[in-house]
């Protein structure tokens, strides 16, 4: 177990800007324990492609611009015991790869972190610190999820159904099976998504998409109904 090996897998889509400094630091910090960076693209028009493969990540490019398709084709291709899924837009802490490491060494089998934005406004702290706490609301993509490889497969990955809320989705299935983990270090986040939209509206919708998604709503009409709800992020700011 001491030996165990960690696979991060990054779907991508447009994220030229972000990829290549992520891999990077993904290396950089990841010291004997990172096996591998895969970076499974969705289809992107700019460079990313480029970008990643230059960062020496395992580049792949698929046709389906979906999250949950682009995750399980990564692990597919992952060879590591530890699957840890991040997005291209988030910096997980430096010690990211120990930390696991010695979460799984403990009998954890799925967590993540907790995280923070890369903005100083005090309403962004609020949304950083309630990361900290066990919740309906824990679990979401942008706190990172790693996940030991046999209880992915067990699990039988992400639902590609879902365009958007795959990462609840999955994080709500795994909750009844076993515990989810939140590890003390933060995820630097982008809050791109609240530079282009404004808090008010970013919350209201997550709240509203929480509650849809909680009620059963369908995954097409989730994805549906988020599209019109919020002006999309350019992907040249992190």
């Amino acid at each position: 177990m001491n030996d165990m090996k960690i696979s991060v897998i990054i779907p991508t889509l447009n994220e030229a800007a972000n990829v290549g400094p992520l891999i990077n630091y993904l290396y950089k910090y990841g010291s004997e324990k990172l096996h591998e960076i895969i970076v499974v693209d969705g289809g992107s028009t700019d460079n990313t492609k480029e970008k990643s493969i230059s960062a020496g990540a395992n580049t792949i490019e698929i046709d389906k611009k979906s999250r949950a398709i682009q995750m399980n084709y990564g692990a597919k291709k992952a060879s590591g015991d530890i699957f840890y899924f991040v997005h291209a837009d988030a910096l997980p802490p430096k010690d990211y790869a120990q930390n696991i490491c010695n979460a799984v060494l403990n009998g954890c089998g799925v967590g993540c972190f907790r995280f923070k934005f890369d903005s100083p406004k005090r309403l962004l702290k609020i949304n950083s610190y309630i990361t900290r706490f066990k919740g309906p609301l824990s679990g979401g993509g942008d706190q990172t999820l790693f996940i030991q490889r046999q209880l992915f497969d067990q699990m039988k990955g992400f639902n590609e159904n879902y365009m958007i809320m795959e990462d609840f989705e999955f994080a709500r299935r795994i909750k009844k099976k076993c515990a989810l983990t939140i590890l003390p270090g933060e995820v630097t986040v982008s809050a791109r998504k609240y530079e282009t939209n404004s808090y008010l509206k970013v919350n209201a919708s997550n709240i509203l998409m929480f509650t849809l998604f909680s009620f059963g709503v369908s995954p097409n009409k989730l994805s549906k109904i988020y599209k019109r709800l919020l002006t999309p992020v350019s992907a040249n700011r992190r």
